[in-house]
């Protein structure tokens, strides 16, 4: 029996530098977390900006579902890259990160969050939202139809 093709493709930096794009571009994304209730998975929007050292930042509130289940287990996932208007969406680039997210230091970034989202300001300072940074472990990008890699925490390295 043949053996089947491998669908990823070796890493490179035409592949590092569309990731670091995705990362670097995205406002919002699809967070994938574990419910601690039911064990079963949730996936929710959240609002993102690149960090310095370019790993994602969100704030969310305590309130949250999702921040209930970063609590009790902060692995989790984020996809970044949204389809554009026209064409099929499966041709688009995305990239899924495995990440642990740990608090960041709200006080320390809020210029730097508030430069990409302004009207945060309204709720920023509120005393149940937390700002999270995302510390990637593997990244899986798919660059469009048929242009899939594994990338490692080096691969994003800006």
């Amino acid at each position: 029996m043949a053996e089947k093709p491998n669908p990823i493709r070796e890493t490179d930096d035409e592949a590092r530098r569309l990731a670091w794009d995705l990362i670097a571009q995205a406002r919002f994304g699809a967070l994938g977390v574990t419910d601690p209730d039911s064990g079963a998975p949730m996936v929710t929007r959240i609002a993102v900006v690149p960090g310095p050292g370019g790993l994602p930042l969100t704030l969310i509130s305590d309130l949250s579902q999702h921040t209930v289940a970063l609590k009790a287990n902060p692995a989790c996932s984020l996809l970044l890259g949204e389809p554009g208007a026209k064409g099929d969406p499966l041709t688009h680039p995305r990239v899924t990160l495995q990440c642990i997210a740990e608090e960041a230091d709200k006080a320390a970034l809020k210029d730097h969050y508030l430069s990409a989202y302004p009207k945060a300001q309204l709720y920023y300072d509120f005393a149940d939202f937390r700002l999270y940074r995302f510390t990637v472990i593997k990244a899986f990008l798919n660059g469009g139809f048929g242009k899939a890699f594994v990338l490692s925490p080096e691969d994003l390295q800006p």
